[in-house]
């Protein structure tokens, strides 16, 4: 089968120049990489052809030859083929293990070159501590007037005996002998160059020969702290709250993780929260909803407000109390509070009530208009079907 043009195999133009080169095999490389497509035999030998056109192109000589004679130029024991086999010589692994170094690092689990620290390979060591959840449950009213909290969190802090280095006082730890520090070693695998974690030092890159009898070499022991909490005013159920560096302690002097709090509102006996708006369901006697007259309801701060109740109150009406709600968050705005009204039906009545309803109910005229409305509509439905 005849070989694809390498221009046309990168997607670019033979006045490309070495950065357009690099920027096409960039793109390609990492979306046929085998990694990214594990069993692929179709993507794992666009691979090779993408890598042979580049190893090629990125080389002024190669390049030269190929524009001059075409895929010729390397055959039969021409520039592109050595003792790597398949038409990758050993200046192609050199260079495929740069470029993986640089184009996957992160890809491929290695974290690039020149990025390795605290917390990756090839440092001192030292790695960031775990962030760590805290649920805090608080009232509604704590919610609307904000509050400072003390809370207790068992976590790791950094052992004072060794600094959090992990060795004995005295004494330091020592680079990895199998790494040389670098937390990864290499193998040649054909035309791949594969970087593992090192075994020795568990891609440290340091080895403690005589650890801490604190903290048995880990650079941080168990505590329980007691932490300030401030909840801003406002606050909803799900908020999370970030306490930078107040989690678990890092690895060998590394930096801490956060500390994160998840409120949760506890339901409220009298009111229902929709975002910064409250609703509060209040029961009304009938005489009242029906000759109107007041009533007094409660606040979320504690206070009482006054509503006047017209006549002919019926159940589901809501009144509007402006600015009576919760607080937003971060802001100078505040919601309003609703309060929807329920008509209570009186129970346990007695015999001379029954007989003042009953008067009631036959001088009754025109004052039931929905229920009127209602089955008269019935009826003439029914009347409907028997049509």
């Amino acid at each position: 089968m005849a070989k694809r043009d390498f221009y046309e195999v990168l997607g670019v133009g033979k006045s490309a120049d070495e950065k357009d080169l690099k920027a096409a095999y960039r793109k390609l490389a990492k979306q046929f990489h085998p990694d990214a497509n594990p069993g692929d035999k179709t993507a794992e030998a666009k691979f090779k052809e993408i890598n042979e056109a580049y190893d090629v192109l990125k080389d002024p000589q190669k390049k030269a030859a190929y524009d001059r004679f075409g895929h010729q130029a390397f055959e039969n024991g021409g520039g592109g083929r050595g003792p790597g086999g398949a038409g990758f010589g050993p200046e192609f692994n050199s260079s495929m293990s740069d470029i993986f170094e640089d184009l996957f690092g992160d890809f491929m689990g290695g974290g690039g070159r020149g990025r390795r620290g605290a917390g990756g390979r090839g440092g001192t060591g030292a790695a960031r501590g775990a962030d760590l959840r805290y649920n805090m449950d608080i009232s509604l009213t704590e919610a609307f007037t904000g509050k400072t909290a003390q809370i207790r969190v068992p976590s790791s802090v950094s052992c004072d005996t060794c600094n959090g280095s992990g060795a004995k006082p005295g004494s330091s730890p020592k680079t990895c002998g199998t790494c040389g520090g670098q937390g990864a070693v290499r193998s040649q695998s054909g035309f791949f160059t594969v970087e593992r974690t090192c075994p020795t030092c568990q891609g440290r890159g340091q080895v403690i020969s005589d650890p801490c009898t604190a903290c048995g070499g880990q650079g941080r022991v168990t505590k329980e702290r007691t932490l300030s909490v401030n909840i801003p005013a406002g606050v909803e159920d799900g908020t999370r709250i970030r306490l930078a560096n107040e989690g678990e302690a890092g690895l060998r002097g590394g930096p801490s993780g956060d500390l994160y709090i998840f409120l949760s509102v506890k339901p409220h006996e009298f009111f229902q929260r929709d975002g910064a708006d409250l609703f509060c369901k209040v029961p009304v006697s009938m005489t009242t909803a029906a000759m109107g007259g007041e009533i007094e309801v409660p606040t979320i701060d504690g206070k009482k407000a006054r509503v006047s109740i017209p006549e002919g109150t019926q159940t589901g009406k809501q009144f509007r109390l402006k600015s009576k709600g919760m607080p937003v968050l971060r802001s100078s705005q505040t919601g309003d509070m609703y309060i929807q009204v329920a008509v209570e039906t009186p129970v346990n009545l007695s015999r001379r009530q029954r007989e003042l309803l009953k008067e009631f109910e036959k001088e009754a005229r025109n004052n039931s208009p929905e229920s009127e409305g209602f089955f008269a509509r019935a009826k003439a439905f029914w009347d409907g079907f028997g049509s």
